[in-house]
């Protein structure tokens, strides 16, 4: 059996879907021929595990461990990040900050490019190069953010010529928040640096999104590959979960961050509710995932109080569950031109649940492509309010219904199959 060494900050993964990609493409990359060799830290800054995920680890996996060292925690005090008012479940962000937060977020930016994990870099190279005398791999894969760990792979590869691919699951400076990290020139400059020096260096470099890889291509001569996020057909293959009649259930799973809070979508919603007792009896509006604060209080000011259900975290196993039993699903993008490139990691979950989707974002994002492409939905304008009425009533009626087409190509099982193709291509 042929070996990959991943190179990965999230293991076991908690969170969204595009940080569970490595560990659903281990989970099938063994009947693909393919050992997966995971190298994480054996202390990184985690706020839960969800053993869900722990239970689909593949016993064929090998775990590798060693410690990191990481300036977060003073750092997540000093700046915030939470359910606080203001403080952003990513407190890189456009809001007003206070001049601890600035100093805390001015020292991150600065200090450590390209982020908080760098001091992990240079003792993972030098471990990684003595395991790998007597434990060899074939290929050697870097999955960022943090970017930190393309660094790893980049010395590692340079060290040893052993084929590598950096598989990027978010934009380097060309994410969404690169613009608010408060970088001085020169910490800007060894931004750009590093990130050319990893697209240059690179065997193949794989991307999420189709409009994220039109970047790089336009970055780089390096050999690029499209690469999605997926869903896991087994997720979905279990009995349907109990229906609610009487319920008009709108689900959003995942963060929900206030610089993408949809003011006209509760106004309008509250325009339903007071024109219709029935529609306001029946409307339950369930946030399954860490919320900002700023999104609930919009919600109750409109008087929705009553029709909110927070749910907060949930195991990936209840909010595949809770996709299930919707009757209308959010897809919400941020408020940042750059996030137009991105995909949400849940997009592909929300298509495998086939249920509707509402979108509300850039209207020429690629996830909204997607979605339509699928049949599955409708992005809107955030100040479209009126569209999202239209739209709702026609779930509700059932004048519109996901056709679904297509999205086989967005399995797990599927995606997995692709890197190994890609694997074996290079090796």
């Amino acid at each position: 059996m042929k070996r990959a060494l991943i190179i990965t900050y999230y293991w076991p993964p908690t969170g969204g879907s595009g940080v569970q990609r490595w560990l659903k493409f281990s989970k099938y990359l063994p009947e693909m021929g393919w050992q997966p060799v995971i190298y994480t830290p054996e202390n990184p800054e985690r706020l839960v595990t969800d053993e869900s995920l722990v239970a689909e680890i593949p016993a064929e996996a090998e775990v590798i461990k060693t410690h990191i060292t990481e300036p977060y925690s003073l750092a997540r005090k000093l700046m915030g990040g939470g359910e606080g008012k203001g403080a952003g479940l990513n407190p890189i962000n456009a809001q007003q900050k206070g001049f601890k937060q600035k100093a805390a977020l001015w020292a991150r930016s600065n200090f450590f490019v390209p982020d908080p994990r760098v001091w992990w870099v240079r003792p993972s190279v030098k471990y990684l190069k003595e395991y790998l005398k007597g434990h060899p791999v074939d290929v050697i894969v870097s999955t960022g953010p943090p970017q930190s760990m393309h660094l790893i792979g980049l010395n590692l590869h340079r060290a040893t010529g052993i084929p590598w691919v950096a598989d990027f699951r978010d934009a380097w400076t060309k994410i969404f928040y690169f613009k608010h990290l408060s970088l001085t020139p020169k910490a800007a400059r060894l931004h750009h640096q590093q990130e050319k020096a990893v697209l240059d260096g690179a065997t193949r470099v794989v991307s999420v999104s189709p409009m994220e890889l039109e970047d790089l291509r336009g970055m780089s001569k390096t050999p690029m590959s499209l690469i999605t996020n997926g869903f896991d057909e087994q997720d979905f293959a279990g009995p349907e979960p109990p229906q609610h009649p009487g319920e008009f259930r709108i689900v959003n799973a995942g963060l929900f961050s206030s610089d993408g809070n949809p003011l006209a979508l509760w106004d309008t919603l509250k325009k339903k509710c007071d024109s219709s007792p029935g529609f306001k009896a029946s409307l339950r509006i369930r946030l399954a995932g860490k919320v900002d604060a700023e999104v609930l209080e919009a919600i109750r000011e409109r008087g929705l109080g009553e029709n909110l259900q927070y749910l907060g975290y949930l195991s990936h196993a209840d909010s595949v569950a809770e996709l299930r039993a919707a009757d209308m699903l959010l897809l919400l993008l941020r408020r940042e031109p750059e996030y137009a490139r991105a995909v949400p990691g849940k997009t592909f979950e929300y298509l495998a649940a086939r249920k509707p989707i509402l979108g509300i974002g850039q209207e020429y994002s690629a996830s909204a492509k997607m979605i339509a492409d699928a049949g599955a939905g409708r992005m809107f304008d955030w100040d479209k309010g009126e569209e999202m009425g239209d739209f709702i009533d026609s779930v509700r009626s059932g004048a519109f219904s996901p056709k679904g087409e297509g999205i086989g190509q967005y399995s797990r099982r599927n995606c997995a199959a692709a890197m190994v193709e890609l694997f074996e291509s290079i090796i």
